[in-house]
């Protein structure tokens, strides 16, 4: 990939390291390195709120979002930072991304990275999701690793839909299997809404801190959607 001098690429799929573009473009690493955090930050700025992202889909008509969650593997850091970054159910070092999506897939929000070790049912309580939903009267569709997040009164209508699971010494029925079945099939657009985003090789390469990842996360959702859009 060439580049001419000034250029910085922001696609985020380029092979090339900030010392390759500041040596090709004789321009100093720092100044690089400077030039894409700026970009990034900006594009970060208009990743769209939680709040305005749902009351966007609710002027549209929409009635549900698709809920989910990634991990975005890291490299091994040394002391605290490596321990709390450390997934024990996955066995890995990564952070945790929380996303809503429309019912096609397209991505609208993506929350903070934060931690490995932190539960996507904390992850969605921190950003107090569910009262969000409420308040723009939607619903949202999740796999059973939400399930306990909606914890509305039995009159309430459900704010997070999750299926069934199965109990010690009591098996699914089969309407309640039935019932999952079909909730897969609607809440399967989600993965393809994740797949756009992880497509940007950059995340396979995410070494740094938390806010930053947070700030890169929702600069490539922009892009994503841009891309996506066309």
């Amino acid at each position: 990939m060439s580049t001419t001098r000034g250029q910085v690429p922001t696609s985020g799929t380029s092979p090339h390291g900030p010392g390759d573009l500041a040596g090709g473009n004789g321009i100093h690493r720092t100044t690089v390195t400077r030039w894409v955090r700026e970009v990034v930050s900006l594009l970060a700025a208009r990743a769209p709120r939680l709040d305005r992202a749902l009351k966007k889909i609710a002027r549209t008509g929409g009635g549900i979002v698709l809920l989910d969650g990634t991990l975005i593997r890291t490299r091994r850091r040394t002391g605290k930072e490596n321990r709390k970054k450390y997934s024990g159910k996955h066995k890995c070092h990564d952070l945790l991304v929380i996303g809503l999506t429309d019912d096609r897939g397209r991505l609208l929000w993506v929350s903070a990275a934060r931690p490995g070790r932190t539960s996507e049912i904390t992850a969605c309580r921190h950003d107090q999701l569910t009262a969000k939903l409420r308040a723009a009267g939607l619903g949202a569709i999740a796999d059973l690793g939400f399930a306990g997040l909606d914890d509305s009164g039995p009159d309430a209508d459900p704010a997070v839909i999750t299926g069934y699971k199965t109990a010690r010494n009591r098996p699914l029925t089969r309407g309640q299997k039935l019932s999952n079945k079909a909730l897969a099939a609607v809440r399967a657009p989600v993965e393809h809404g994740f797949a756009h985003l992880k497509n940007w090789r950059v995340l396979g390469r995410v070494r740094t801190d938390p806010k930053w990842a947070t700030a890169l996360v929702r600069a490539l959702l922009v892009l994503t959607n841009r891309k996506v859009s066309r």
